[in-house]
C-alpha cells in the first residue's frame, strides 16, 4: 500500500508495522505517534502532521514579524516563537547608511509589521532575518490573522493554490508566513480571514477546496 487516508490520531496511538518518521517512535517494530495530530503512511513509513504547537525556526522560512526594538546597527523582531529574529542593517537595505546621521526608524520602526526570510539559524536558536529576497517587504495597513504553524501548509494549498483561490475570489492582498502569521489587506478582509480560520478548523476534512470555494463565492456575492 503506497499511501493511505490522512486519520485522527492521539499520542501513544499505534499506527501500524513499519518505520517512525516525523512525529512518531518505533516500538519493537510498531509505530506510535507522538502528538494529537494527522496520520498519515507512505509505504512502510508512517508521520504524523501535529495540529498545534510552536512555530520553530528553519532557514529559508518566510515568516511574518513585528519590530520590538531598534539597537544599533539591527531590528529586534518578534516571529511568533520562543526565539526572537534579529534583523542585521546588512540584510535589510542595500543603501549605505551613515548610522551617526541616519535614524534606523526610517527603514524598519516600533510596531512595523514585516515579511522576511529566515537566513540562518545557530545551535543555540540564534535566527538571523533578511530582507534582501524581492518577496520580503514591509506589510502596511491591513490586518493580522494568527494560525496554528502546523495548519500553514494546508492554508497554502498545493503550490499555492488554496491562498491564490482566496486571492482571486475576495480581491484581498495575502502573505502567509510559515510561523502561523496571515497578513490580509483588502475591502473583503472579513470574508478572507473567515475563509482562512476556516481552513484551520477544517483542515483535516475531504472536500475542503470545493467548500471555501462555495463559501467565499456566497458571501462575495452576497456583500457579506
Amino acid at each position: 500500500m503506497e499511501s493511505i487516508q490522512r486519520k485522527l490520531v492521539i499520542p501513544g496511538e499505534l499506527l501500524g508495522t513499519g518505520r517512525a518518521g516525523h512525529g512518531c517512535f518505533e516500538d519493537n517494530g510498531k509505530v506510535f505517534s507522538k502528538f494529537v495530530g494527522l496520520a498519515e503512511q507512505k509505504n512502510e513509513l508512517f508521520f504524523v502532521i501535529p495540529l498545534s504547537g510552536i512555530y520553530n525556526p528553519k532557514r529559508g522560512d518566510g515568516v511574518i514579524g513585528k519590530i520590538e526594538d531598534v539597537v544599533f546597527s539591527k531590528w529586534i523582531v518578534d516571529i511568533n516563537s520562543p526565539y526572537q529574529g534579529v534583523l542585521p542593517l546588512s540584510e535589510a537595505t542595500e543603501d549605505f547608511i551613515d548610522l551617526t546621521k541616519t535614524e534606523l526608524t526610517k527603514y524598519f520602526d516600533y510596531g512595523d509589521l514585516i515579511f522576511a526570510e529566515i537566513s540562518s539559524v545557530t545551535k543555540t536558536k540564534n535566527v538571523q532575518l533578511s530582507m534582501m529576497d524581492r518577496k520580503c517587504r514591509k506589510l502596511r495597513g491591513g490586518r493580522l490573522i494568527k494560525v496554528t504553524p502546523a495548519k500553514v501548509p494546508r492554508i497554502i494549498g498545493k503550490a499555492g493554490s488554496m491562498v491564490e483561490m482566496i486571492k482571486d475570489l475576495t480581491g484581498t492582498q495575502i502573505v502567509v508566513g510559515q510561523n502561523g502569521l496571515v497578513w490580509v489587506k483588502g475591502d473583503n478582509e472579513d470574508i478572507a480571514a473567515e475563509a482562512i480560520l476556516t481552513i484551520e478548523e477544517r483542515s483535516h476534512t475531504q472536500g475542503l477546496t470545493d467548500y471555501i470555494k462555495d463559501m467565499v463565492h456566497n458571501k462575495v456575492q452576497k456583500g457579506e
